[in-house]
């Protein structure tokens, strides 16, 4: 599904990430964890083709980013950490113009926009701006329309911060079920406690590096996520 290798970016003599390689299968939920300025925001954005970068490849469903990025991303959809809405638009016409870009159909559109605004209690207020949204509303909004154009590879940066305790956990139930029907999530968190319940692979980065990837049970064994996240940060200081 989503194939990393080597991806490198780099801000003048500073390499924001180096030589990053990871595979993340369908069916499987992919967690990336690092702390703060760590490379993950930086890797996310180039996955979804909104960051260039200088050596590497990136690859969805064996179609390179570089070379077609349109054929890529009309198969991802991208929930940023700080929900980036056209905020003079009505929630609903926000929607439809996610649906127009993906070409969604009619009745599909209408009948996934009905079912998820419903899930999350925004059916109400799709007819206000969305300038007069809640940051917790402009999330369950972003969501909505990720899953809109039903995707084969979601790409979230942070996607639990602003959400209640009901609407993150509804997310965490789509995200499951999104992944049990063939489909890929790669996502960034801090919530170590979530990463570590919902995640089939986890993979922990470090000033750009790569510094441990693999399944829970492999990166974590007997001990919490929680714990060796921070005893690699340790060793690695």
């Amino acid at each position: 599904m989503l194939e990393i290798k080597n991806y490198t970016k780099t801000y003048g003599d500073k390499k924001a990430v180096d030589q990053l390689s990871l595979h993340i299968a369908p069916g499987e939920i992919y967690g990336f964890i690092g702390h703060n300025g760590a490379g993950k925001t930086t890797t996310l954005k180039a996955v979804a083709g909104i960051l260039p970068f200088e050596e590497g490849e990136i690859r969805i469903n064996g179609v390179s980013v570089k070379e077609d990025p349109i054929a890529c991303k009309k198969q991802t959809a991208y929930i940023p950490d700080n929900p980036d809405l056209y905020e003079f638009m009505t929630g609903i016409k926000y929607l439809n113009f996610i649906a127009d870009i993906f070409e969604v159909p009619a009745q599909e559109r209408k009948e996934r926009i009905h079912k998820y605004a419903e899930l999350f209690e925004l059916t109400s207020d799709l007819a206000q701006p969305i300038l007069t949204y809640s940051h917790g509303m402009k999330q369950k909004l972003a969501i909505i329309s990720a899953w809109v154009h039903e995707p084969k590879l979601i790409i979230m940066d942070e996607p639990f911060v602003g959400l209640d305790p009901k609407a993150a956990h509804l997310l965490k139930e789509m995200m499951r079920e999104f992944c049990d029907k063939g489909g890929a999530i790669f996502f960034s968190t801090h919530v170590l406690e979530v990463a570590e319940k919902l995640c089939d692979k986890i993979a922990i980065i470090k000033k750009g590096e790569l510094i441990k990837a693999g399944t829970m049970e492999e990166v974590k064994g007997d001990t919490s996520l929680e714990e060796v996240f921070l005893e690699l940060e340790e060793k690695t200081c």
